[in-house]
């Protein structure tokens, strides 16, 4: 395999892609990557590619549009190598959150995202827990969807946590709750909020039982941890005991750090879709797991045209 396919790694998160070729047995695509001294972005790839299958690994986190623009030219440049087919692996796609026009004059920016990755090169795109679903159908190309629940449920299982309730921190999280819930066996509740202002939310109410319970919360990600944080307060004063949060992708920003570390959390869990910056390793109890084996195995079955989605059925 290691003559057919060929894995390259952008500079978002190098720890992820040796990982990934640690998996696969594979030595890492050789590619120079340099700014011009105007801070425009140079990529060479310095290996043979022609009539290879190429996957270039880069999650679009801070800096955003530096680390979306080096993904372009990574795919820019694959392509006129004579690649035979390009797939951009992006762990973590940012601008998903920017899917629909809520108000007017504003752009739908994960549709122009997914437009300038296909017309940059990409002949199809792997990713995990994209923020919404229907951004898969925003691409002309094979989008091949992984969420970490498997990740985080193995994890948890491994914990054996007793009297367990997993509890969603807002309605849009229901359907993630309710599938903890069935995998590791536990109750379910609901957090009720109220809007204060444009930037400020309260977590107001409980839909169920917290009392003398385990509390886990998971989400696709934490960005800057307002809701997490006001739900871990509430469900504390309404008396549970140990508070876990679980998210795929641990974005941390703004204000988050300080909110994490002031809630009443025991345990914060993510992944390493992200590369954690120093600040962020400071988290009290921040646990990081590996998403690695999980993207080595569907790049292998990407390349040797197998199944994605039996690796979510036990198939």
């Amino acid at each position: 395999m290691n003559n057919e396919i060929k894995i390259f790694g952008g500079s978002s998160n190098p720890e992820l892609t040796k990982a990934i070729c640690k998996y696969l047995d594979l030595d890492q695509g050789k590619a120079k990557i340099a700014p011009f001294p105007d801070g425009e972005s140079f990529i060479k790839i310095e290996d043979d590619v022609r009539g290879r299958d190429c996957f270039v690994i880069q999650s679009t986190c801070a800096p955003v549009d530096g680390n979306l623009m080096e993904l372009l030219i990574f795919l820019d440049c694959l392509k006129r190598a004579s690649a035979r087919r390009v797939t951009a692996v992006v762990p973590y796609f940012g601008y998903a959150r920017q899917d629909r026009k809520d108000e007017g004059r504003v752009p739908i920016t994960a549709k122009l995202v997914a437009n300038i990755i296909s017309t940059a090169g990409a002949d199809r795109v792997l990713s995990i827990d994209l923020h919404a679903q229907q951004m898969q159908g925003f691409f002309d190309i094979p989008v091949d969807h992984l969420m970490a629940e498997p990740v985080l449920v193995k994890y948890f299982k491994e914990k054996e946590l007793k009297d367990l309730t997993i509890v969603s921190p807002d309605v849009g999280n229901m359907k993630t709750a309710a599938r903890y819930a069935r995998e590791l066996g536990g109750d379910l509740a609901i957090i009720h909020k109220k809007r204060i202002n444009g930037k400020e939310i309260e977590a107001e109410e409980i839909i169920g039982s917290v009392e003398g319970r385990n509390v886990l919360m998971c989400d696709d990600m934490i960005s800057t941890a307002g809701t997490m944080c006001g739900a871990a307060k509430l469900v504390r004063e309404r008396g549970a005991k140990n508070i876990i949060a679980g998210a795929t992708h641990g974005v941390f920003a703004g204000p988050a750090v300080e909110r994490i570390n002031a809630a009443p959390f025991d345990e914060v869990i993510v992944t390493d879709t992200i590369p954690l910056s120093d600040d962020v390793k400071k988290i009290k109890n921040l646990k990081v797991l590996t998403v690695s084996k999980m993207l080595g195995e569907a790049i292998k079955r990407i390349h040797c045209n197998e199944s994605i989605s039996c690796m979510f059925k036990g198939e």
